[in-house]
């Protein structure tokens, strides 16, 4: 296709928006890169204090790792919906940031969101290496599933891209978008098992079927559940889950590419 080949022949260009946008994250600022740890780690100890202390929440057993750690049960599955949520965030403004850019000169506007996704990911795999640091010395046994976890990583950040070009675009045509996807994304993030178990759902709508199988819609919860047997139990992953990952991944990169390539004609217009 003319369009990737574009995309692939430009590539410096991208490196430069990746750059870019690493050191533009943290500007200014007394510990820079380093706030990229600090935040999950002190979201972790809210969500830790309030979940597990107050209200008295419990992890399932790691099987078969033996963990019962709540404060790394919970990032392995907060860390993966952080990623989505700052690679969403970050797609949002990234057309309006760069108007004067998209209106001067011709360069394939897919490396705008891409960008974000790159410079995000760079921050995730430090976390996750953080986190995996941690779990090994828990007891669980994360390297033999290193190349798994990879795979569903990259499969998140397709998926996580998909939906950002998509609030790209539509942000580009109504601004409105950006308080909508800020509110959503917060209903979106307590509709997903991270700091409470799947079995709180399951007890809950124990008396109707169809409202846990509504709940597992969620591609989220799947991405979650993946993470957390892999990084946390030291197992590999329900085959549903992993198909869920895949064809979330698939469905929602593709139709977001789509879309975003399609309407990028007009963004020097309707900015």
């Amino acid at each position: 296709m003319p369009y990737l080949r574009d995309l692939r022949e430009s590539r410096e260009l991208l490196g430069n928006l990746v750059a870019r946008e690493l050191k533009g994250q943290y500007r200014r600022t007394v510990f820079g890169q380093l706030w990229s740890l600090l935040n999950p780690v002190a979201t972790m100890l809210i969500y830790t204090i309030v979940f597990s202390v107050f209200l008295g929440a419990q992890p399932p057993r790691g099987d078969p790792s033996g963990l019962d750690v709540f404060a790394l049960w919970l990032m392995a599955g907060l860390l993966p919906w952080l990623f989505v949520a700052r690679v969403v965030n970050g797609c949002i403004e990234v057309l309006i940031g760069n108007e004067s850019l998209i209106k001067k000169v011709y360069f394939p506007r897919a490396h705008l969101p891409l960008s974000v996704l790159l410079s995000v990911g760079v921050t995730w795999l430090i976390e996750m290496v953080v986190l995996g640091v941690a779990l090994s010395l828990a007891g669980a046994f994360v390297v033999p599933w290193l190349p798994l976890t990879l795979v569903v990583m990259v499969l998140l950040g397709i998926f996580a891209v998909g939906l950002g070009m998509l609030a790209a675009i539509a942000n580009a045509h109504f601004r409105d978008t950006q308080h909508l996807v800020a509110i959503a994304l917060q209903m979106w993030f307590y509709l997903t098992p991270i700091v409470y178990p799947l079995d709180v759902v399951a007890n809950a709508t124990r008396s109707d079927p169809w409202a846990m199988t509504i709940f597992q819609l969620n591609p989220m919860e799947h991405f979650v559940a993946v993470f957390r047997d892999l990084m946390y139990a030291s197992r590999w992953p329900d085959s549903v889950d992993l198909i869920w990952c895949v064809c979330s991944a698939l469905v929602v990169g593709m139709f977001g590419f789509v879309v975003f390539t399609r309407s990028e004609r007009r963004l020097a217009e309707i900015l």
